[in-house]
């Protein structure tokens, strides 16, 4: 697990040194909202530093010695001043905040200082919201709050101006590559992987899914019978894709697995291979390069942007995916 000084500074360089000047200014702030995708080291990040506050023996004056009594409790889960809440079910509830203010309230156990971390802050209930928001408003001195969301916008306007927004930054894709061939995932297979997530649990799991595996066949599949007659395409929509691909989340991955294809004709044709994530499947790839124009594959990529805008405006996902299909047609008939 990544989670040392030096470690996250490669990975967000800007969000450790605001956090090491904050340090070693003593300018603490009363609470932090780290947002950012899933995966990026948000909570790691806040970890980091809650180890950096009650370390017996910070490193520079600002790192954690990772070694002391206080960072290892924190390391291993168990320091009674840092909490961490996590949504109970679907969301955090209130009675989650108000047993936190209750503890709060207290005299820290070793310190005066108290931690605590939401995670998927944006999962909070209204009177949950508003109850953190009383919070928040009576800040104690020696108390910190990390709320940790990957949708900022979720969260109440007045809670997120009491909140120092630290925004993370998605991981480099080389980066989480090298990680997943560190894990025995195929120099082949991990770029495509990296593509389509910046959290390694969830490459991993997807490189052994087979679901996942049938997938891709079915995208590639879908893209080549496009050039043909438009019944065929639909044939395929009908008792390939539909069939595979059924939850709001699979047709997602599907659409995405979609551009990827779209965009790896675009590297192919302006001589930038090495960043192609079909790597398994790059001379086929290379045919269908041959016959397209870089103007349709603008009109394919356009399409498939479109057809990801009307699923998350709750399109009937039949009806968005048939209206791909003919629209991506209409772009192969442009040579």
């Amino acid at each position: 697990m990544v989670n040392t000084w030096d470690q996250l500074e490669k990975l967000q360089p800007t969000i450790l040194r605001m956090l090491k000047n904050s340090l070693l200014k003593h300018r603490v702030a009363h609470a932090y909202l780290l947002e950012g995708l899933k995966g990026v080291g948000k909570k790691e990040v806040a970890l980091l530093f809650t180890r950096a506050l009650f370390c017996e023996e910070k490193v520079d004056g600002y790192k954690p010695c990772e070694s002391c009594h206080n960072c290892r409790r924190i390391l291993n889960g168990n320091h009674p001043d840092v909490h961490i809440v996590e949504p109970d079910g679907l969301s955090i509830k209130v009675d989650q905040i108000r047993e936190l203010q209750a503890e709060f309230a207290k005299k820290g156990v070793e310190s005066l200082k108290k931690v605590y971390l939401l995670i998927h802050a944006d999962r909070m209930s209204v009177s949950a919201s508003n109850s953190l928001l009383k919070f928040l408003e009576e800040p104690n001195a020696q108390t910190t709050a990390f709320l940790i969301t990957e949708q900022p916008q979720q969260i109440l306007p007045t809670i997120l101006s009491r909140c120092q927004v630290l925004t993370f930054q998605p991981l480099p894709p080389q980066v989480l590559v090298n990680r997943l061939i560190e894990n025995g995932v195929e120099p082949t297979k991990a770029p495509l992987l990296a593509s389509l997530t910046n959290n390694l649990e969830e490459a991993l799991a997807l490189n052994v899914d087979e679901w996942f595996a049938q997938a891709q066949k079915i995208v590639v599949k879908l893209y080549e019978v496009l050039d043909k007659n438009p019944l065929e395409a639909m044939v395929t929509l009908q008792y390939d894709w539909f069939g595979h691909f059924k939850e709001k989340e699979q047709i997602y991955l599907g659409l995405d697995l979609l551009l990827l294809i779209v965009k790896d004709l675009l590297y192919i044709q302006i001589n930038k291979e090495g960043n192609i994530v079909f790597k398994g499947e790059i001379e086929r790839l290379k045919k269908y390069a041959l016959r397209a124009s870089s103007r349709r594959i603008q009109i394919q990529m356009s399409a498939i942007l479109e057809a990801k805008r009307k699923l998350q405006a709750n399109m009937n996902p039949q009806l968005m995916m048939e209206q791909l299909v003919l629209n991506l047609q209409e772009g192969s008939s442009i040579v």
